[in-house]
């Protein structure tokens, strides 16, 4: 496979906030004599690309080829243009969008800086060979022809600003760019797509412009059609996911520099021309979208049309995601609970665009944590398995020398001082590790093994004098407080993360065989684990330090506590939870394992109510706020952004502690809980070796428990304390089939 090296462009000037290079498009033509037997197209668009063959739009979806560091990882797409291609004459055409290769609006995380900031270029390659056995070979060369489209300026943050008045002319022949510096690579991860369109609920006027209600938090964008307009009459599109005092509120976006109101904002430029139609008729209307840009928003504000214009036919909402397949689920007599499931899957596919990013109406960052949480949560609900491997392949890219991550990927260097930490870094285990556990593949585990073993080196590097780590971020985003504001001091969660995760690196050594690699990982957890039990447990109050929330369910969950003394420990747990009048007060480390630690102890009612309860803090109180995703803070004052999927392990939580579904690799243990508010429940994954689905429900005073899963699965199902099956017992073998579950 020969990979187009050869880049093109239209020029070198590039778009500033300021100063604004429209997108170029390049025309290729050719004539063929005779029908093409078959034919393969090659090309890489740096930042973005649109193919177009003959007329026909062929790109996979959107964002095409993929956000990544050019200077690591230059991704290219194949085609297969036989379809597209006749015999006589053949236009090929490609629009560029500016993507990650020119990000002047990602200044805060030092985009505008990059070291390949530039130009919008391509490589594209393409081979036919015709009936007539004649083969003609394309490159990107000189002979394309290059002119400036109608796309004033696009920005993956900011937006589209589009002239329908402008018609390519001027056609001069493209220069000779120069390559990017990363491995060439053709991608193989799912692309990005339009999933829905949803059309507004509401109308209403104010001010001098319209606001639009789609009803649902999401990403994408809008497309605008458009009746009777007038030439040069100009549309401004705002997008936002909030209101205030019933006018849209975009201050929580906070990117643009002083004198730039320019995030999450479109502009169409009307070409006001009749276009003729069937029978004579005359269509005054106007479609467009925009190719390069997408927003996170559930109103749109939008200026410059006319009241006649402004009805919800104007404006759709065309949903944007990677095409990732529903994998499992759950659903239950409570309503509340699941609302959290659907705004949880919503969060979750709103924020995966090639990989899993912070949130798509302001950063659009792959943040590693952020993924690192979710990982579990989304490994059951979808099928994310090669967009992870892709994605990790740019997480090992980035990897510095000593070993060192940063906190976003891809980055232009902006990330590793301050900004990452254990639990951020956890992404580099966590995403092979679990993967594993759920698909059975080893291959994700052998292509990450050694830069594991690197990050493993360099963690053992940075333990301080006391046997402790302590650097990065820590709780991020704790109940009530400032995002770095966090009870759980940042020594306690960098040493238990970094703990487990050289017991889980060990794991894959093992799995892998590099006994070698499992002897330091494993020396390396003892070594954290005993530093740990000397310097953050007070074991005369079983308290961990910080004597906090996530401290203490941390310190249950990843066993610095040993056995005998949890249940101590959980005691102490329990009183902080009564403190805080049983509400949560912890950040997104503790959310992730606080409701596990209480599942096992028995208190399900407790971990249920604390999540669906309509008073703060909780995913419920969300809901009672007009929630239809995850938000990232738990605050009454502020609210930075309305869709995170960090906060969304409730999801895991719901399929694996109600409905009972414990999979990894090939054991199937079912442990289903049954809250006493609950009528019934249901639960689904389907594992690499079939379906899993588990349902329960109430009969009068006994329970009635479906299994279904496939015959290679082994494992037991065990019923909660005071339970037991009909012939008595608490514990089976695990099988498919209906059972009758009462109490003692």
């Amino acid at each position: 496979m020969n990979l187009p090296s050869k880049f093109i462009a239209a020029g070198t000037e590039y778009s500033t906030l300021d100063n604004h290079v429209p997108a170029p498009i390049f025309r290729k033509q050719l004539v063929l004599d005779d029908d093409v037997l078959e034919a393969g197209l090659y090309i890489c668009g740096l930042g973005f690309y649109q193919l177009y063959i003959n007329n026909k739009r062929v790109t996979k979806g959107y964002l095409a080829p993929y956000v990544s560091n050019p200077d690591h990882i230059v991704y290219y797409d194949k085609y297969n243009p036989t379809p597209y291609l006749v015999k006589g004459e053949n236009v090929l055409e490609v629009i560029l969008g500016d993507g990650f290769q020119n990000n002047p609006s990602g200044h805060v995380w030092d985009f505008d800086q990059a070291s390949w900031r530039g130009a919008a270029k391509m490589a594209l390659s393409l081979k036919i060979k015709l009936k007539n056995k004649t083969e003609i070979f394309i490159e990107s060369d000189e002979s394309f022809l290059t002119a400036a489209t109608g796309i004033l300026f696009n920005d993956r943050h900011c937006g589209e600003y589009f002239d329908a008045r402008i018609i390519p002319e001027n056609w001069k022949p493209a220069i000779i760019a120069p390559a990017p510096r990363g491995e060439k690579r053709l991608l193989d991860c799912e692309p990005v797509i339009i999933k829905e369109e949803r059309k507004p609920l509401t109308v209403t006027a104010h001010d001098d412009g319209y606001l639009y209600d789609f009803g649902l938090n999401n990403a994408g964008f809008c497309r605008l059609f458009l009746k009777g307009a007038t030439a040069g009459q100009e549309i401004i599109i705002y997008h936002g996911e909030e209101l205030k005092d019933g006018r849209l509120y975009r201050d929580n976006l906070w990117l643009w520099p002083p004198g730039h109101d320019s995030i999450q904002k479109d502009i169409y430029i009307a070409k006001g021309a009749k276009l003729k139609v069937a029978e004579s008729k005359v269509a005054e209307s106007e479609i467009w979208e925009p190719l390069f840009t997408y927003h996170g928003f559930r109103y749109v504000y939008i200026k410059g049309l006319t009241r006649e214009q402004a009805v919800p036919e104007t404006l759709t909402y065309l949903v944007l995601g990677s095409s990732l397949e529903e994998r499992g689920g759950f659903y239950c007599s409570d309503e509340m609970v699941n609302k959290l499931q659907e705004i949880t899957r919503r969060s979750t596919l709103s924020n995966f665009h090639y990989f899993p990013t912070d949130c798509p109406q302001r950063e659009k960052n792959g943040w590693t944590a952020d993924a690192a949480l979710s990982a579990e949560h989304t490994l059951l609900n979808l099928n994310p398995e090669k967009s992870y491997a892709e994605w990790l392949r740019n997480i090992r890219k980035a990897q510095r020398d000593d070993g060192a991550l940063p906190g976003i990927v891809p980055t232009a260097g902006w990330g590793y001082d301050g900004w990452n930490g254990t639990p951020w870094d956890s992404v580099l285990v966590w995403l092979p590790y679990y993967t594993y556990l759920y698909r059975g593949d080893k291959a994700i585990l052998a292509e990450n093994a050694h830069s594991i073993f690197r990050y493993l080196d360099f963690l053992a590097a940075n333990i301080k004098d006391n046997g402790l780590l302590s650097f990065g971020l820590g709780d991020w985003c704790p109940v009530g407080r400032e995002a770095n504001d966090y009870q759980s001091p940042l020594e306690f969660t960098s040493t238990v993360i970094g703990m487990a995760i050289a017991k889980k690196a060990a794991f894959i050594f093992d799995e892998l065989g590099m006994t070698l690699q499992k002897d330091f990982a494993l020396a390396l957890s003892q070594k954290l684990y005993l530093a740990g039990r000397e310097n953050l447990l007070d074991l005369k109050t079983m308290t961990a330090l910080g004597n906090c929330q996530t401290s203490q369910c941390l310190a249950i969950f990843y066993d610095l506590f040993t056995p005998n003394e949890k249940e101590e420990a959980f005691i102490v747990l329990m009183k902080m939870i009564k403190e805080t009048g049983g509400h949560f007060d912890v950040g997104v480390l503790g959310a992730r394992y606080l409701f596990h630690v209480l599942a096992s102890f028995g208190e399900i009612d407790l971990a249920l109510m604390m999540i669906t309860q309509p008073s703060f803090p909780s995913y419920g109180w969300w809901v009672s706020q007009g929630a239809t995703t995850l938000w990232e803070d738990f605050r009454t004052d502020y609210i930075s952004s309305r869709n995170h999927h960090f906060w969304g392990d409730i999801s895991h939580w719901f399929i694996r502690h109600l409905a009972g579904i414990n999979y990894h690799l090939n054991v199937l243990n079912i442990l289903p809980r049954f809250p006493r508010k609950m009528e019934f429940a249901e639960g689904f994954h389907f594992a690499p070796q079939g379906e899993i689905r588990v349902r329960w429900k109430r009969d009068g005073e006994k329970i009635r428990l479906s299994v279904i899963m496939p015959k290679e699965l082994n494992g037991k199902i065990f019923l909660p304390k005071g339970m037991v099956f009909a012939d008595g017992t608490s514990v089976k073998p695990a099988k498919a089939g209906e059972y009758l579950v009462s109490n003692v």
